[in-house]
Order: structure tokens, then sequence, then C-alpha cells
């Protein structure tokens, strides 16, 4: 049995930054996300007859060198689950790869979703969950739609994704900028060894992590939008803080990642919503109104000629095609 699984990015407005576990992919904290539409990836695993996999991105074959986290993962896989069969994995991205947008969310989500059908292993979204959060942390969150909490736990077991609000009611709609789409120069593997090593805040980032988190699931539940931006755009600058404290110190941001934070007070000051978070990129994800986002996007696009702008509305969990 073989089926397409597609798999959409998702947004974390909690950020988590820093593993505990570098195997498990074990967070210090939880962390809470937003499922989008606009950006996924669509992944198919069929079983062949040989002694290696195959893996096919966007219809190249990936050399040895570019597929290892994948190889590795589908070993992992086999491990878990006690099979030997190999695969070939034919992938397909709507995602800019490693520019901040969760492309290994999508991804990895999309792949143990693939997996899962063509094996018929049966799994629950919990233990799917489990499963993707073992190829990258953050694909934990894109087994469901809408507001996801990822719970750290303290081992494999425990450390799966929960929905908060698959189908939330609330008047919201996410522009991403596109500033850049090529690889980041830190990864964020590495940005997050660095910082939980030695930035002096990062005892103060693990507390207010379990405040906000507790805060944004409130203002979820009351369709508070604006308390949603706040919190959000709070916690993604408190993490960028994180690498600029770091030693050495780094940051993901570009001049333009600025210039569209000044700009997004600006809009803020002539009364209409927009509040940013950023993940470890230089692209900016901006939280407004369904009614409010085409006087963002113009505001933006008029000051800055050189950038992209993206819709993109609440998304739904994995999906089979």
């Amino acid at each position: 049995m073989t089926r397409t699984a597609r798999a959409y990015t998702n947004i974390a407005l909690i950020k988590y930054w820093g593993k505990k576990d570098k195997q498990l992919k074990l967070p210090y904290t939880n962390s809470l996300s937003l499922t989008l539409d606009r950006f996924y990836t669509d992944t198919k695993a069929t079983i062949i007859d040989a002694d290696k996999d195959v893996v096919y991105l966007n219809k190249q074959l990936l050399d040895e060198t570019k597929n290892k986290r994948i190889i590795n993962y589908l070993q992992t896989i086999r491990d878990f689950y006690g099979f030997s069969d190999h695969f070939q994995i034919d992938s397909i991205n709507h995602v800019p790869t490693s520019a901040g947008f969760a492309s290994s969310a999508s991804g990895f989500a999309a792949l143990a979703a693939a997996i899962n059908e063509t094996k018929q292993l049966g799994l629950t979204r919990q233990e799917l969950s489990i499963l993707a959060r073992n190829g990258s942390g953050s694909a934990s969150r894109s087994i469901y739609g809408g507001f996801v909490e990822w719970q750290a736990g303290f081992d494999n077991a425990s450390s799966f994704a929960i929905p908060i609000d698959e189908n939330p009611q609330i008047d919201l709609s996410l522009l991403s900028v596109v500033i850049n789409k090529h690889s980041k120069k830190v990864s964020s593997t590495v940005g997050m060894e660095n910082s939980v090593k030695t930035s002096p805040f990062y005892p103060n980032w693990v507390t207010l992590v379990s405040s906000e988190i507790k805060e944004i699931k409130q203002a979820i539940a009351k369709k508070d939008l604006q308390k949603i931006g706040e919190i959000s755009e709070h916690n993604a600058m408190s993490m960028h803080a994180l690498t600029l404290s770091a030693n050495p110190s780094f940051t993901y941001f570009a001049p333009q990642t600025i210039k569209i934070m000044q700009l997004i007070q600006e809009l803020r000051q002539k009364g209409i919503l927009a509040y940013a978070t950023i993940d470890a990129g230089p692209n900016v994800k901006i939280i407004c109104t369904k009614e409010s986002i085409t006087k963002v996007q113009e505001y933006i696009e008029q000051q800055l000629s050189d950038v992209t702008c993206v819709v993109a509305n609440i998304g739904p969990g994995i999906q089979y095609i």
C-alpha cells in the first residue's frame, strides 16, 4: 500500500530553543505552534527490493552526503518497528528549505506518515507525533492542524504534540515576508547548542516559556488575537536575544528583518493589528486579521521592493492524497 502523505509547516508562537537530549530531540521546554495552509511537503514511500534506501527531493536524486539525515531516520524507524524493508522516498517540498520556514517540520511529518501508511503500522496520531519528532523536533507539531502544543517530556514515549484547537474560529491570518530563501549560515541545531551553553539568560528563557505558554493558551481560548500577537512577538524577540547574548554572539536577522520590525510598529501606531514572529532565519511572519492583511502587505511592499509576501491561513493536520 502506497499513498502520498501531505504535512503542513507550523510556525511556533512559543518557541523551543535548545535540546536536553540530542538523540531523541527532547527540548528543554514545551512549545506552542500554529499549523499553516500555505507551505507543505508531499511524500510517498515505496518499498523496494534493494539493500539501501533511495531518496528523491523535488524529483532530484539526493547523493549520500545530502540524504544522510533521512537515511539515518529511516534506519531509526526500522529499528523501532523491527522490519528490514528499504524504501524509495519521493518528496516534493513546497517550502523554502533551511530558511526559517520549518521545512524539516513538514518534511519529517510527511515522511513519518508515508512510512506509517506504506508499512500499515497503524500508528495513532500521538505515536505518529513521537515518530516524526525523531526526525525533527518541530515535526511532532505538524501532525495536527490549528494550535498545537509540543510537550517536552523526559523520554521517547513522553515527548509528543497534542492539539489545543485544530479548527479555531478566530480571525487570524499570517503574512510571511520572505527576505532570503537561502540556507542559514548557522543551523538551528548549532545555534541552539551555542545559546544553551553560553547565553547567561538561558535559565530565564526556560522560566519565560513556561509562563507564556499558559498565557497564550488563555488568549487562544478567549480568541484574543491582540494578546496572542503580543505574547508571540515577545517570545520571538526573547529567543533571538539568546543568540545575541551567546558567546560568540550571532544573529539570524538581516537588515531587512529590522526594517520590517520597524514597519510593524508603525502599522500598530496607525491602529492596524500586526505582530511579528521570527524563527531561526531572517524571514518575518506577521500575525494580523484577515481584514487587515491586505493593508499590511501593501505597506510592507511599498517600503521594501526586494521582498516576497505570501499570505497563509490556519492549516490542517496530516492528509493523504
